[in-house]
């Protein structure tokens, strides 16, 4: 029998969906519509602070109520702490995520919650007509072992009664009180450590599951649903599994991120035998001895690669934000080598290995990926370290180990008598260049925790500075 305390009966109360009203960019809420509020509200009540109030009470209880919820929810996301509805708050209302709250006070995970023995049971109730029944066996089973990987967890499947966590896909009402909302929105939420429904986890089958980047990929939302199960709560670090938004990721050569790992092994303590001998770490902007990939413009932002990271830099935002590659190109690589912008043909071209992209604005373009040799580079060359448009030449300098082409956009060949030797060419920045951009007159290369300015007519290196300093530190 379900057993349900008052706690449990508030979370995740008002489930019920992520809809797409549009809203105004004005900053005051009164000026918005009554759909806009009911939107919001039913975001903030069903993450920041469940309630059961109708929409429209932001009107009634005030300004303050609604503020203090976008407060918190923007100081969690990392954006801009205005306690407004603008773009990037609505945005990311919008995007599908778990259903589970972001703020601990607000749910049922009391501080170190966890289960009391190692071996853990679980079952699989029914199954998605969106895959097969071995596809969701092995995505289940797969995402338990992100856990059991590196902590003393293990995990063994029932055929029948009553397991730890019991798996199931329902939609709407489906049995615990606390409905699912179509497609989008909420895709799964999960019970804490505990008796009776404690560790159960559900599966919105209004949305698409798949094996691969179509619809949600189930083992990524399970992965991130079990970590629930086992006592996880929310990260704000945008690069680990327990962050609330979806974002596809490799699932072939998946390792669990080091934040997670901290999270988990302080609860379970570490395994006897960690198979990953390194977890990724997001990035910190201002290390010292940061170091990126790729740089380059992008209709007037700047882009920052890192990894499978990259930082956008708006001029209209007050700070850099950091996203997944995945999160807006889930069919591009973890990890990029260079990329450049071509504002003449609003075009931005991303290159890893001997592949590279064409992107219109946030699109990749069809046909591609293609090959390095069809933009006339010898068959041979197996990556580009560095790429950087001029806008006043119309040239496009590519590098690659201690050489450089220059490349003629107009005519798309390689001009005449390149490869070059890049310290003949550019005296004092070395024999080697990880990343490039240009800006009024200057190429800034970027080796290491370094960054080189040259003056393309001084043709001299004028200033040298920390690599960090491009993300204003």
């Amino acid at each position: 029998m379900m057993r349900l305390t008052f706690p449990a009966l508030i979370f995740l109360l008002c489930l019920t969906g992520c809809l797409t009203f549009p809203v105004s960019h004005d900053s005051d809420e009164s000026d918005l519509s009554d759909e806009d509020l009911f939107f919001a509200e039913r975001y903030l009540n069903t993450i920041y602070s469940p309630e059961s109030s109708p929409a429209g009470m932001f009107k009634r209880r005030g300004k303050g109520s609604l503020e203090s919820k976008i407060r918190q929810m923007q100081d969690f996301f990392g954006l801009e702490v205005t306690g407004k509805l603008d773009d990037d708050t609505i945005n990311i209302m919008k995007k599908p995520r778990c259903g589970v709250p972001d703020l601990a006070q607000y749910n049922l995970f009391p501080r170190n919650l966890k289960w009391s023995m190692n071996n853990l049971t679980y079952r699989i109730m029914n199954y998605t007509p969106d895959l097969s029944h071995p596809e969701v066996d092995r995505a289940i089973k797969k995402a338990l072992k992100v856990w059991s990987d590196v902590t003393p967890l293990n995990f063994t499947r029932l055929r029948s009664g009553t397991a730890d966590i019991m798996i199931s896909f329902g939609r709407k009402e489906h049995g615990d009180f606390y409905p699912f909302d179509g497609p989008n929105g909420f895709l799964a939420h999960a019970f804490p450590p505990g008796q009776g429904m404690g560790g159960d986890t559900h599966f919105d089958d209004d949305e698409t599951w798949s094996s691969d980047s179509r619809g949600y990929n189930l083992f990524i939302v399970a992965a991130h649903e079990f970590g629930h199960a086992l006592g996880l709560e929310h990260s704000a670090d945008p690069g680990a599994l327990m962050f609330p938004v979806y974002t596809f990721t490799e699932t072939n050569k998946f390792w669990l991120p080091d934040d997670d790992v901290q999270g988990i092994q302080s609860l379970y303590g570490p395994g006897d035998q960690d198979p990953y001998a390194k977890h990724p770490i997001t990035p910190d902007k201002c290390d010292p001895e940061l170091s990126i990939d790729a740089i380059t413009g992008l209709r007037g932002e700047m882009l920052i690669f890192r990894d499978r990271f990259f930082w956008r830099q708006h001029p209209q935002m007050t700070d850099s934000e950091l996203v997944l590659i995945k999160s807006f190109w889930p069919d591009l690589p973890n990890k990029i080598d260079a990329a450049y912008e071509n504002p003449i043909n609003d075009r931005m071209l991303i290159f890893k290995g001997r592949k590279f992209w064409a992107l219109n604005g946030y699109e990749i373009l069809e046909g591609y990926p293609r090959k390095l040799y069809e933009l006339g580079f010898p068959k041979t060359l197996r990556t580009i370290d560095a790429v950087v448009h001029i806008t006043d030449t119309g040239k496009t300098f590519f590098f690659t180990g201690n050489k450089f082409w220059s490349y003629d956009e107009e005519t798309k060949t390689i001009d005449k008598g390149y490869p070059r030797l890049i310290e003949d060419e550019f005296s004092g920045i070395g024999d080697k260049v990880e990343a490039a951009y240009e800006r009024n007159g200057y190429i800034y290369f970027f080796k290491g925790p370094m960054q080189f300015v040259y003056g393309i007519w001084s043709r001299r290196v004028v200033r040298v500075m920390r690599t960090n300093t491009i993300l204003s530190c």
